[in-house]
């Protein structure tokens, strides 16, 4: 195992293992605890009692936190040409259809969020070999197949992040930054645990959130009473 630096041991000094922290608690400590000198992200890993090998367990949805995401999100909106204006009004970084095919064909993947049409999506087929691995392949599910592309776009800026149970029962998520408050940190959280309450899966049996920890990036992980919150 890597030697801690001294400014990593007085971090993990701070936490107390043996014990299971409230939001508010965890919150404020994870900052107190992150010493990188970016604005690192504040990350939620949530364990479910869910077996995600079955398909009427998995978990998987969107959540809009209330104080956003703190990130700048790139979104391509691939659009016929009558939707142009409307998604670029919206924000949206990058606006078109076949030159951006092209470009992604190339291996261009320079985007966090593609949003598109029901009607472009069989373009899109094809390159879900590149899209998807990246997690950047469009779903009607997670709202960025649509017709209503201005309000897509809108939602993905302002705060809107998707989010599914990895093969392990895991569900991780950037809900903010270091740099919000404490009050901030702790309210994107509860909403997306909130959410999760709302998505059990009725063939869910047992315990159903398992464990919650929150860190920032590159600090130790704080651990979360899941019955608290």
């Amino acid at each position: 195992m890597a030697r801690l630096t001294k400014k990593q041991k007085e971090a993990h000094a701070k936490i107390d293992r043996n014990k299971l922290y409230s939001l508010d608690e965890a919150s404020a400590l994870v900052k107190e605890i992150t010493n990188v000198k970016f604005d690192a992200s504040v990350d939620l890993a949530v364990r479910l009692g869910v077996d995600p090998r079955k398909a009427n367990q998995m978990v998987r949805g969107v959540v809009t936190l209330p104080h956003g995401t703190g990130k700048e999100v790139k979104v391509l909106a691939l659009v016929t040409p009558d939707k142009e204006a409307e998604a670029t009004e919206a924000g949206a970084d990058f606006v078109g259809l076949d030159e951006y095919l092209d470009k992604i064909k190339g291996g261009w993947t320079d985007v966090d969020v593609i949003i598109t049409m029901p009607s472009v999506m069989g373009k899109l087929g094809p390159l879900g070999r590149v899209l998807g691995p990246r997690g950047l392949m469009p779903n009607p599910k997670t709202g960025t197949v649509t017709m209503d592309v201005a309000k897509a776009v809108k939602d993905v800026k302002g705060g809107k992040i998707d989010f599914k149970v990895d093969k392990t029962g895991i569900v991780h998520a950037a809900i903010g930054k270091a740099s919000f408050s404490a009050d901030k940190i702790a309210g994107n959280a509860k909403e997306l645990i909130d959410t999760l309450n709302k998505l059990k899966p009725a063939a869910a049996k047992g315990v159903y959130m398992k464990s919650i920890y929150m860190s920032t990036t590159m600090s130790p992980s704080v651990a979360l009473d899941p019955k608290a919150v």
